[in-house]
């Protein structure tokens, strides 16, 4: 946060409200950022979304205000806080990485426009009626899902050869997230010969009930769900998977900076980043309908290969070489 802004509470709801004179925030529309994690786990990608709408001519505090609307993993707050941003007509509502709140947005108004990222079809969603043709007040960017987890998985086994039993670790709270993960992991698991045990955590004491679990049936590797609840907690994987010598395989690269074995996942910065570019044409007069869906692909390989020293993985010359980034 800027030292400018300042935390305040709506329903429960932390925002910052950046500090403006009072008639020149009247007169600045009003953005509404949501994200599903806390300040700590958003911090990365803010600047990147700021980025993106100083370049189409709009500079926060200036002739555009930001609130930030952190969920912390209460998404059961949504409805409320929708409802408060509808009342108030915000001038966009941008949920990136957030397909809960895409989906209350979408719920709450026909009218205000929505920029959202999210790794299902945004059309089976019912957030757009096609890619190239929102055609209704949503658009933003969806990355590939499905090619992901299989892909992830696949390198974990390639990092692990001898794991069998594969713990998969997922947010309930984060239902959509936690659905399609769990379907695609079901999936690609069989073909690569690994056997799976779900588990679920919404909580901090449940992420350590996870890792409890692991003194009777032993995973040979732990696989976790994309969620900023996740990243978040990124401190506490780090700590459970050193203390239990478990390799770890997650959808973004803050985890594997904490101490976690690897990650492959979507460049989310730069989606960020098009959100803010979006958002900033919108406040130009640009119609969400004429913006087109875009899709992410560009994709991030990180592996810590001081973890993997520790783990006592020696990790094979070829996914050093495909690796975009190696931790030493």
């Amino acid at each position: 946060m800027k030292r400018r802004e300042f935390i305040t509470v709506l329903g429960s709801v932390a925002v910052a409200w950046p500090l403006a004179a009072g008639a020149q925030q009247t007169a600045m529309p009003v953005v509404a950022f949501v994200f599903g994690g806390s300040a700590d786990a958003s911090a990365r990608y803010v600047a990147p979304f700021r980025k993106g709408l100083n370049e189409t001519g709009y500079v926060e505090g200036q002739n555009v205000t930001v609130e930030y609307h952190l969920l912390e993993n209460q998404y059961d707050r949504l409805p409320a806080l929708m409802a408060d941003l509808v009342h108030r007509q915000v001038a966009v509502i941008a949920t990136p990485g957030n397909t809960p709140a895409a989906l209350a947005a979408k719920a709450a108004t026909a009218t205000i426009p929505i920029v959202f990222i999210v790794p299902q079809c945004p059309v089976l969603l019912g957030l757009v009626a096609s890619l190239a043709r929102p055609g209704s007040n949503g658009t933003g960017i969806n990355f590939f899902f499905t090619e992901v987890i299989a892909k992830r998985l696949r390198l974990l086994h390639d990092l692990v050869p001898k794991a069998v039993r594969v713990a998969v670790l997922v947010n309930p709270a984060n239902a959509p997230l936690a659905e399609s993960t769990l379907r695609e992991v079901n999936e690609a698991a069989p073909t690569i010969g690994l056997q799976i045990q779900i588990l679920n955590a919404t909580t901090i004491g449940e992420i350590d009930a996870a890792f409890a679990t692991f003194s009777r049936v032993r995973p040979d590797a732990l696989f976790v769900a994309p969620d900023a609840f996740f990243t978040d907690r990124r401190g506490q994987f780090a700590t459970l998977t050193a203390r239990d010598k478990i390799p770890a395989a997650y959808s973004n690269r803050e985890l594997v900076e904490a101490g976690g074995l690897m990650s492959y996942g979507t460049a989310l910065a730069d989606m960020f980043h098009q959100v803010g570019v979006y958002t900033g044409n919108i406040l130009k007069g640009t119609q969400p309908a004429d913006l087109p869906v875009l899709q992410s692909t560009k994709f991030e390989f990180v592996i810590n290969l001081q973890t993997a020293r520790a783990l006592g993985i020696e990790v094979p010359s070829g996914l050093l070489s495909i690796a975009d980034e190696v931790i030493e």
